[in-house]
């Protein structure tokens, strides 16, 4: 069995009377790239923060490296690479100065990277960190956390600052140093485009829970949408089995589904007389339909 990097278990956290986690299950293992989806305030940074320690669990358990979080050990942290939706930098500091400084703490930092880095999105290496735009303070804390080649990356929204370009060049980046297949990436964001490209599996959390994590081809290849033309009209309680949305239009009807197969699409055609579409659904597609 895979070493699993992070693992979670009944995890859950409230703010006051707010429950915001409520019984999350997940289990990473080692050289996988795990895209987190949610809508905006499901709690997906407060997931993040659960796993890393900087908040406590109301209940449940969270492990990483097989250790508790809260109390993470220096050998711990010196293989795990963060960077929050909000990167804080000593503004006093140039862009040379900060990654020095942060190139201290580690003894294994690989500096011809963070050059190739700071070349390839054109950074200013002598601008004080203060007056950077969020776009360039979004780039630096991505090369901060990528210096020391972490075994466990975690980022939350890490191109939301981005233009398109930087955007690529990044997920680039990121697949050359996970390309090995002995790092670990766990990263929140909403652009889905993103993540089908550089993603090995996917965590929808859903209502305090993580609804779904799966391989991500296998889910595209199990969520599926049907388009059925029957030859009579098709009775309002026509229903196909395993269906997250299903619309009825006379003799038509589109179904989105879970689990299609041939032998369902075999017995839709062979039932109701029809001529039956199986559609492939994006991921952006696949999660509206989860959502709706």
């Amino acid at each position: 069995m895979n070493e699993l990097m992070i693992e979670a278990s009944g995890l859950s956290r409230r703010f006051g009377t707010t429950d915001v986690l409520t019984s999350v299950d997940l289990a990473i293992p080692r050289g996988t790239v795990v895209g987190l989806l949610g809508t905006n305030g499901c709690g997906k940074s407060t997931l993040i923060k659960c796993l890393l320690g900087l908040l406590r669990v109301s209940g449940g358990t969270a492990r990483m490296f097989d250790e508790d979080p809260w109390d993470l050990s220096g050998a711990a942290k010196a293989r795990l690479g963060y960077v929050p939706q909000d990167v804080k930098l000593y503004p006093w500091m140039t862009v040379t100065q900060v990654i020095s400084y942060t190139a201290a703490f580690y003894p294994t930092w690989d500096f011809a990277l963070t050059e190739h880095l700071v070349q390839q999105w054109d950074l200013p290496r002598d601008r004080r960190a203060g007056p950077l735009s969020p776009g360039q303070i979004q780039k630096l804390g991505l090369i901060l956390a990528l210096g020391h080649r972490p075994e466990l990356l975690i980022l939350d929204e890490p191109v939301a600052s981005l233009d398109p370009v930087a955007r690529r060049e990044f997920l680039k980046s990121l697949l050359e140093v996970t390309q090995d297949e002995k790092h670990t990436v766990l990263f929140s964001t909403h652009i889905t485009s993103d993540l089908e490209r550089v993603a090995s599996h996917v965590a929808i959390l859903k209502q305090g829970k993580v609804e779904l994590f799966e391989d991500l081809d296998t889910v595209k290849d199990r969520i599926k949408r049907l388009r059925i033309s029957a030859i009579e009209p098709l009775p309002r309680s026509f229903a196909v089995e395993g269906a997250l949305r299903t619309e009825i239009e006379g003799r038509v009807a589109l179904v989105a589904a879970t689990n299609v197969s041939e032998q369902m699409v075999s017995d839709l055609r062979a039932r109701w007389q029809a001529e039956v579409t199986v559609e492939d659904l994006n991921l952006e597609e696949i999660f509206l339909e989860l959502h709706r």
